[in-house]
């Protein structure tokens, strides 16, 4: 909806978890009115049937700050709340152009949020919510790297538990110690004294019924724990970093199912989708950053009008700040983190299937740039690339990018040959 848009109230919303302060202004008249609600669904949506009937269904625009809120959840049913999501540290500096001490109180926020969406309302776009598969899309992508995170963190404490008193489990549960292979080898065998009871031919039997077949493997394995000494019999240590590794151990088992479950809802949404095609065309993205790409740019097509809307927005366009003579350029430190991340993960994941990729992240590396800043790099350029694809509808195509490189002469052809030559 354009800022010029006739509103027949403006409200600003200070959300808290026990109450919202609310304060509303009718255009035209001088005096604003105030209003607490107790934070809960059914007063704000008797609030909101309020508002419906003493304006009669016209637009009633809502600035609140953005948040996970379920509150923002609850307003984006009703097609007549048009809502400004404002940023919470945009919001906070305005609190402190009129509050140097930076006293803050929500009722004062509430007319805050009221005066920056009556006085600069042209300067913020409403929130028009993407499709529900879109969102779902993009949450399930967040939740799932969450959970993902979430079992790197129990891995690393699972290696350090072991490392004090079992080193051996780090071999002989294999190179992931979440894998289900290793899960079930710890709680088989959760101590060295515990594998070395168990026969050999029991030991053998295990690893072929978890597809390791390698009989090499195994039977180093099996020589390794013959000829182990324990870290220490001390069972002041030992006894509970046992309970320790036990306890870890249950944890990755249900995270390994909430990763599965997490996964196999984001395909069956994905492969629903219009725009899965289109994203599915990008060189490495996979299962996995397929739909978080299209999470990312969404469906709308006027939401990003140029690619470098997409830039800043993301993050990965630099900010230059200037004052007298002195020039600073940093990266945007106030942009969606996940988002950005999105972008920089799957760079680094085509420079293993692009040649062009690769060819571009040797040449920033060559320039004497870091892996991240060639990463960077790189992402801003995939940036443009994704961002045509996405406004033409068009699946990205590498030998039609690559012959484009070629007739314009760029100088990445080489880097892209030499490897080749090198082959032949």
């Amino acid at each position: 909806m354009k800022p010029s848009t006739e509103y027949a109230a403006l409200i600003g919303l200070d959300w808290a978890d026990q109450k919202h302060d609310v304060c509303l202004l009718v255009p035209g008249q001088s005096a604003s009115e105030r209003l607490v609600l107790t934070n809960t669904p059914e007063a704000v949506t008797a609030w909101v049937q309020q508002l419906r009937q003493r304006f009669g269904g016209r637009p009633v625009a809502i600035a609140l700050e953005k948040t996970r809120s379920g509150l923002l959840h609850t307003l984006m049913q009703y097609e007549f709340l048009v809502l400004y999501p404002l940023n919470a540290a945009a919001v906070a500096r305005y609190r402190q152009a009129f509050a140097t001490s930076r006293a803050k109180d929500d009722p004062t926020d509430a007319e805050l949020l009221l005066d920056l969406i009556a006085r600069h309302r042209a300067e913020f776009q409403p929130w028009t919510p993407d499709t529900a598969t879109t969102r779902e899309l993009a949450a399930l992508g967040e939740a799932r790297r969450q959970a993902v995170n979430l079992r790197t963190r129990l891995s690393n404490r699972l290696t350090a538990t072991l490392k004090s008193y079992y080193p051996q489990a780090l071999v002989l549960a294999g190179k992931d110690i979440y894998s289900p292979l290793a899960c079930d080898f710890l709680t088989k065998w959760p101590s060295l004294p515990a594998v070395q009871r168990a026969r050999p031919a029991t030991v053998r039997r295990f690893y072929h019924t978890h597809h390791s077949r390698h009989a090499n493997v195994i039977e180093e394995r099996l020589q390794l724990i013959a000829a182990s000494q324990p870290v220490t019999t001390d069972v002041a240590i030992v006894a509970p970093a046992t309970l320790t590794v036990q306890m870890l151990v249950a944890q990755l088992r249900v995270l390994a199912d909430a990763i599965d479950r997490y996964e196999a809802r984001q395909a069956a949404l994905f492969a629903t989708h219009a725009d899965a095609p289109l994203f599915q065309s990008f060189p490495g993205a996979g299962a996995v950053f397929a739909p978080r790409l299209l999470a990312a740019f969404g469906t709308d097509r006027t939401r990003f009008e140029t690619a470098a809307n997409l830039q800043q927005y993301s993050g990965v366009a630099p900010v230059t700040e200037r004052s007298g003579n002195r020039c600073w350029v940093h990266w945007r430190w106030g942009c969606p983190r996940f988002l950005r991340q999105t972008f920089h993960e799957y760079a680094n994941e085509s420079i293993r299937h692009s040649l062009w990729a690769r060819a571009f992240y040797e040449s920033q590396r060559q320039k004497g740039k870091g892996h991240s800043a060639a990463i960077r790099a790189l992402t801003f350029k995939w940036q443009r690339i994704m961002w045509r694809c996405w406004q033409d509808r068009q699946p990205y195509n590498e030998v039609y990018y690559l012959t484009m490189l070629q007739k314009h002469g760029s100088s990445l052809l080489k880097l892209i040959a030499e490897p080749m030559e090198k082959v032949a």
